[in-house]
């Protein structure tokens, strides 16, 4: 019982460092997609008025190396996980080992999502202005 209950807590913490990267991922996205997005939606007094409504956002482009650290180590640390839980085994009871698979995937799926977001707000923050400028 306690072999399945330190599986369980393995898998656990792969769950959790997927979630902490999607978050974690998001910033990156409000540091520098969000405020590319709507200027070049022509919605610069939106950006504006959010920026006058939400003045803590600011924070997020003055810090964005920062920023993209703190992503980019959650994304390393999420893809760790993800790599060392790829072959514990599941528990026997077949309800369960579906939902530790569907759990898996799941968290695969999470972890995709967050490194594309990565590359989107990488894309905003760094590459975008030196092809656009």
């Amino acid at each position: 019982m306690a072999n399945i209950d330190s599986e369980i807590v393995k898998s656990n913490t792969g769950r959790l460092s997927s979630t902490l990267s999607l978050f974690t991922s998001f910033s990156t996205l409000i540091c520098c997609a969000l405020p590319a997005l709507l200027v070049t939606l022509g919605a610069g007094a939106t950006l504006a008025t959010l920026l006058s409504h939400i003045p803590q956002l600011i924070w997020f482009s003055e810090h964005k190396l920062w920023v993209f650290g703190i992503a980019g180590l959650m994304l390393t640390l999420a893809s760790y996980q993800q790599y060392r839980s790829r072959y514990l085994p599941c528990p026997t009871d077949p309800q369960l080992a579906m939902a530790c698979n569907r759990q898996r995937k799941r968290s695969q799926v999470m972890l995709g999502i967050s490194i594309a977001i990565y590359l989107l707000g990488i894309f905003f923050a760094y590459i975008a202005p030196l092809i656009f400028v």
